[in-house]
């Protein structure tokens, strides 16, 4: 059985099967909805639903209260269609944001590499139909040793690339990082769905770009730079990236050659924890203080892109804004899992997150 679904503002109508999220047929639609968790529990993808009947599913009663419920409110993440419906969602169109269908890809392990003593270089080659379109910045949820509910991963190549690079860092006691880095094989078959994500350069302002990144966050900020150097894009160009130590730092002489090639391209490294009788003559401290010295606390007039751990994350957005560059300009993404979401906390200086 199928049903459709109306959305507003856009006054599009779309199929959704029998038992099939919301959400999840609008992203496979090609139409985005606000989410986050994707497991009802932090309440981003609230939608008003009316003129029909819906199941609300698993959605928690603190993310969606009994008080909406009755206001005819539901998560679109966990939300199922019982009949027609229309839904009203806060959907804010943007022009540089393109509309690219979720879809399901069985991919094959082309290539591992260690790219530090932390983080694999997972490298990905679709193998049947065609290959997965995607903006970089996005991500996509991949299935790995036999796991029932997917992990997502940002993409690290440029949409370039024949493979599909992804970033994956060891968690201590997490079970699919634990397979990656310890039994993952060159061969091995997996399943991902992409492209998902909100998070993309702002192609069509000329203003010049600040990607700050700390540990395997690097993923998306490198692909923006790769794709925006491909591309041609004269403006002004600047990567911080974060490492604790010097073998942690990685992509480094491959940023460093961009940076002899392309004079509207600057890469700015820095260690936070390295040790003071070693070889390292760069910078030291964190991204945001490093960032702060070069652009002399001054941020106007740029665009920021964020990456990386949430302490890295809010302490950037604290520098950038008192560097009078305030929340329109700063774009930045956080991945929650079922297990975080539920405690998950929003910053006092920025809604976005």
């Amino acid at each position: 059985m199928c049903y459709q679904l109306t959305i507003e503002p856009l006054g599009q109508t779309i199929d959704v099967a029998e038992g099939q999220t919301i959400l999840d047929a609008c992203l496979r639609a090609g139409v985005w909805l606000p989410h986050a968790c994707g497991h009802g529990l932090c309440g981003t993808c609230k939608v008003q639903a009316s003129d029909g009947e819906l199941e609300h599913g698993a959605a928690s009663p603190f993310a969606l209260m009994d008080f909406e419920r009755d206001e005819g409110k539901c998560l679109a993440c966990c939300a199922t269609m019982q009949s027609d419906l229309t839904i009203e969602a806060d959907i804010d169109p943007d022009p540089d944001a393109q509309c690219l269908p979720l879809l399901d890809y069985h991919a094959r392990v082309s290539r591992i590499e260690t790219l530090t003593p932390t983080i694999k270089g997972v490298f990905l080659e679709i193998e049947h139909g065609d290959a997965l379109r995607f903006q970089p910045g996005q991500y996509v949820n991949l299935w790995l040793a036999g796991e029932a509910t997917p992990r997502a991963f940002s993409i690290a190549s440029a949409p370039s690339s024949r493979e599909i690079e992804l970033n994956i860092r060891l968690v201590p006691g997490g079970k699919v990082t634990s397979y990656v880095h310890g039994q993952l094989a060159v061969g091995e078959q997996v399943m991902l769905s992409g492209p998902l994500g909100r998070f993309f350069v702002r192609k069509s302002d000329p203003r010049p770009l600040i990607f700050i990144a700390g540990g395997s966050g690097l993923s998306s900020p490198r692909s923006m730079v790769l794709d925006l150097l491909e591309s041609g894009d004269p403006r002004p160009i600047r990567l911080v990236q974060g490492a604790r130590t010097l073998d942690e730092l990685y992509y480094r002489d491959e940023f460093e050659a961009l940076a002899e090639r392309h004079a509207n391209f600057e890469y700015l490294p820095v260690l936070s924890s390295e040790a003071q009788d070693s070889p390292w003559t760069g910078e030291r401290g964190f991204v945001h203080e490093l960032a702060a010295r070069r652009f002399g606390q001054d941020f106007r007039g740029w665009r920021a892109y964020l990456c990386g751990p949430p302490p890295m994350i809010e302490a950037s957005i604290a520098a950038l804004m008192q560097g009078r560059l305030f929340e329109k300009d700063i774009f930045t993404e956080k991945f929650l899992s079922a297990a975080d979401a539920g405690q998950a906390t929003r910053s006092p200086l920025f809604r976005a997150l």
